[in-house]
């Protein structure tokens, strides 16, 4: 065999090589991706459970508290905010909008503290069926929030970590996937809320 062809055989095997490791490392980040989507839709779910339930929580609590309207008022506009934004795999790239949208569910976490601490000055209420099964079941929404936020960010980071590995950070901006935002607190977490008994 002439020293020319084997030159060439090895020049292509070093290609197919590099493109197999290239197909491999572009399949697994596009898996990561798609992951990261299906655990914010897991978010997404949560946050309209959650969503769901504010209506009734605040019917059966302004029931027994007729009065502490702005506080319904305040529970209400909060849940309208959430209403309004819809978060899609696009939006989750854009920083500016998952922060906006972040401040929304803050807001009617907030909003929701201080419906809670009202229900604490009417005992008949807390004793009341409906309203103890909604809060369980927002106490557990919130707990599910949690996790799938918790996840959302285990996804997140790896695959922020596997763009930034070599080799794959030397191809992988070419291709077209960059740096994604994690799910970060939005200033609620600085003050607990305050409940009174």
């Amino acid at each position: 065999m002439k020293r020319s062809a084997i030159i060439l055989i090895m020049f292509v095997l070093i290609a197919l090589s590099l493109g197999g490791c290239i197909k491999n490392s572009y399949n697994n980040l596009v898996t990561m991706e798609e992951a990261i989507n299906g655990d914010w839709a897991q978010v997404e779910n949560q946050y309209q459970r959650r969503y769901d339930l504010v209506p009734n929580l605040v019917a059966t609590v302004s029931a027994y508290a007729e009065h502490e309207k702005e506080t319904f008022i305040q529970v209400t506009e909060a849940r309208a905010k959430v209403g309004q934004l819809s978060m899609t795999p696009e939006i989750l790239n854009d920083p500016l909008m998952l922060e906006k949208f972040q401040a929304a569910q803050a807001s009617l976490r907030s909003a929701l503290s201080r419906l809670m601490a009202v229900a604490e000055n009417y005992p008949q209420l807390k004793a009341n069926q409906n309203f103890l099964a909604l809060q369980d079941q927002l106490e557990g929404t919130e707990n599910r929030i949690a996790v799938e936020r918790r996840r959302f960010n285990e996804a997140v980071r790896e695959y922020n970590r596997s763009i930034r590995l070599f080799p794959t950070v030397i191809y992988a901006g070419w291709l077209g996937f960059e740096k994604r935002p994690y799910f970060e607190a939005v200033n609620e977490a600085a003050t607990a809320p305050k409940v009174a008994f």
